[in-house]
């Protein structure tokens, strides 16, 4: 039997118990819902009435309290109701207190939407305008933004700290409530005017959502180019996938040229917002973000165009009551490379930075591939096999840096490199020219091997010197890899609490790779191949040990044009490298971080100044422990260091002060630079001294004065101190090679 909806009624209407429900409660819930209903009519129609009177109230008090809290003139030539829930507003200006105008807009019709209105929630259901300026005025240190700065404080409540979840929840909502449904903008400029140096036009012709499909075009720079951003916006539902990319060229910004001499330009970027909620106590955003051919170009970070063809982060944000992260669910695509990625950063009760990067074991050349163009000049071409895999680890509490973790790893796995790039990283392993370089300019080209008369095989060394600045340069040399995780990490703690850079990490490996295949340039781009280079070396076993300490003697600067032991050992004392004894051999080594004032250490009768003995201490009683040198209560041959007669007629007297820093022959290391390869480990540790290649520049006029006996007796006791430091160091060195 078909079943119909009377069959239905029947069924039910047999089967289920009645409900008799008392004819006056029936009267009373229809006389409540008709007073109801009238007085919403009667309000609404009071209300619709009054609306005009009620909207300029509004719009007052809005205009007075923009005035008291921020300074702002705001003037309105006409408004009034255009709709329901529709207002429509003509000539409009807003004038910041004694700044350039902000903005004007001709015509402009804003809608609400009444539900959400009802819950206090402003949500715009249509935007209307129709030509308009947005202008930015830059003077020297003001701005007509400034006004965002100048909100009077109240202090009616005690302020209470803030949970951050909460703030990005409510900040993202206010951003996603102004999205309206539908929007039509017409001829809206936006000029930025930076003292008069940079100026931008952004001219928006039209840009339009409807349905939640977003259009727009905008002219830059009087019709320079002609820029669009395109995409679907979905403000109810939190997501939206927005792109940028410009009529047939790249996106480019010539105001970061002319402000910071960088070059920045793109194809496309694409901007996607998946889904964005609450994860229990986090605000959880999850989207993506791509470019295509991304090119940036700037002095600090290379000396060429650095291109990423394409790149991808697939991002899982957390936002929680005190901290940002960026969750290890992560993943950044580099062409067909990946790795992902964990940063946090905790604000209370202390300052906490976490990183964390995780590249899980991948074919070797695609991690090459994925390299951007330009940024590592000498092995372009490079050819390997085999698989890699990189695991990063660094936590530093603010409030106790010297508890800093870092770890960091590359692990190869059937690694081979089976063609060269543009440098043959083995070509040291025979006889090769070296070019030095200073402020750019080679000074002249060195035979490095047996042709050169001054050029000493490392069984040419005297031990003396070879133990001496391998104790003060890098005391596990032979043990490691090319890095000492625990200088590393040491430094990152002075430095943090230092406040600037005064410690770097470097090691002979490091310092031979950026003198004999490097540029001289300080970037960036230049460090990391440096740090990928080594890597390559060490871990392939490329040269070996020996050959790296003979070239990096031979090829070391020790003075104004003096390069290598040989050359060093003949200009200062007229003997051959073999022949040094433990004094010249500890000299050698301290001059190796600023070398160009090696003389000024020297009295007029061709001794030491006295300043220099605790050092000879200093290290001698390290290279004593380790039994590399006899032990000797008469500071290790500071006494027998003379200096050949022949340079003491050059000496200034003794009573000269000597500003040593204008000997520097390099510019100092752009600000960002993270390692300082040059210092000794006397420096890198205690942060003392500075050289060529330092990113600190302190004034040093010690080398040329007298010290008195108790400040040398001062300087013995912290050296004593530093000493038990090192020897803390060099212990760990050994456990973790």
């Amino acid at each position: 039997m078909r079943l119909t909806f009377s069959n239905y009624y029947l069924f039910y209407s047999m089967h289920l118990p009645k409900i008799n429900i008392p004819k006056k409660y029936l009267k009373i819930g229809a006389w409540v819902l008709g007073v109801f209903l009238l007085l919403s009519v009667v309000l609404g129609s009071i209300a619709y009435s009054k609306r005009e009177a009620l909207l300029k109230t509004m719009m007052a008090k809005a205009i007075a309290k923009a005035d008291k809290d921020y300074g702002l003139d705001i003037k309105i030539g006409e408004s009034g109701f255009s709709g329901l829930s529709t207002v429509h507003m003509k000539n409009i200006s807003v004038v910041p207190k004694d700044r350039d105008t902000l903005s004007t807009i001709d015509d402009f019709t804003v809608g609400v939407k009444l539900f959400p209105l009802i819950f206090g929630n402003v949500k715009l259901s249509e935007i209307i305008l129709n030509k308009g300026t947005l202008n930015v005025v830059f003077k020297d240190s003001l701005s007509n933004l400034d006004f965002f700065l100048k909100r009077k404080k109240k202090n009616t409540e005690k302020k209470t700290k803030s949970d951050l979840a909460d703030l990005a929840h409510n900040l993202l909502n206010q951003v996603l409530y102004k999205i309206p449904d539908n929007m039509e903008i017409k001829n809206l400029m936006l000029q930025v005017n930076d003292n008069d140096t940079a100026k931008l036009k952004f001219l928006t012709t039209t840009a339009t959502i409807n349905d939640g499909d977003l259009l727009s075009t905008i002219l830059v720079n009087d019709n320079a180019a002609t820029w669009h951003i395109n995409g679907t916006v979905k403000p109810g539902k939190k997501q939206l996938d927005v792109m940028l990319f410009a009529d047939n060229k790249k996106i480019e910004l010539p105001y970061l040229e002319n402000k910071l001499k960088a070059k920045f330009s793109f194809d496309t970027v694409r901007t996607e917002m998946k889904s964005a909620d609450y994860s229990g106590d986090d605000f959880k955003i999850k989207g993506s973000w791509s470019v295509k051919n991304l090119l940036v170009n700037h002095p600090k970070i290379a000396s060429n165009d650095i291109v990423v063809s394409d790149a991808k982060i697939e991002a899982d944000m957390l936002i929680g009551p005190n901290y940002v992260a960026l969750d290890s669910s992560s993943t950044v695509f580099l062409k067909k490379a990946i790795l992902h990625p964990y940063l946090k950063y905790t604000l209370s009760p202390n300052k906490i930075y976490e990183v964390k990067i995780m590249a899980p074991e991948q074919d070797a050349q695609e991690v090459l591939n994925a390299f951007p163009q330009g940024l590592f000049e000498s092995l372009d071409g490079l050819k390997v096999s085999g698989k890699v895999k990189y695991d990063l680890n660094f936590y530093l509490d603010s409030a106790i840096p010297d508890s800093v973790r870092f770890n960091s790893g590359l692990t190869p796995t059937n690694f081979k490199i089976l063609q060269w790039g543009k440098t043959n990283l083995q070509k040291i392993n025979k006889d090769f020219v070296y070019t030095p370089y200073e402020r750019g300019k080679p000074m002249r080209d060195i035979m490095i091997g047996p042709s050169n008369p001054n050029f000493t095989p490392l069984s040419g060394v005297s031990s003396n010197f070879k133990n001496a600045i391998l104790t003060s340069e890098d005391p596990s040399f032979f043990s490691h890899k090319g890095f000492v995780q625990e200088s590393i990490r040491k430094s990152f703690a002075v430095n943090f609490k230092e406040k600037k850079f005064v410690r770097g990490g470097s090691t002979i490996s490091m310092q031979l790779v950026k003198n004999v295949f490097l540029s001289r340039q300080k970037t960036l781009a230049r460090k990391a191949e440096e740090i990928l280079i080594v890597w390559l070396i060490e871990n392939n076993r490329l040269i070996s040990k020996n050959r790296m300490l003979e070239v990096y003697f031979n090829i070391i600067e020790m003075g104004q044009n003096i390069y290598g032991i040989g050359e060093a050992t003949r200009y200062y004392f007229g003997k051959r490298p073999s022949d040094l004894n433990i004094g010249e051999g500890i000299f050698l080594a301290n001059i190796v971080p600023r070398p160009k004032i090696a003389l000024y250490k020297f009295r007029g009768d061709g001794g030491l100044k006295d300043y220099l003995y605790p050092y000879f201490k200093y290290i001698g009683n390290i290279m004593a422990k380790r039994g590399l040198t006899p032990s000797d209560s008469s500071g290790y041959g500071f006494y027998n260091v003379q200096l050949r007669a022949g340079l003491r007629q050059y000496l200034l007297p003794d009573s000269t002060t000597v500003d040593t820093t204008a000997f520097d022959n390099e510019d100092p290391l752009p600000a960002i630079e993270t390692h300082d390869e040059s210092k000794s480990l006397f420096d890198r540790i205690f942060g003392g001294g500075s050289k060529k290649d330092t990113a600190s520049r302190p004034a040093v006029k010690t080398d040329s004065l007298q010290k008195t006996k108790k400040q040398l007796r001062q300087e013995r006791r912290e050296l004593r101190r530093k000493e038990k430091e090192l020897e803390k160091q060099l212990e760990q060195s050994k456990e973790n090679p």
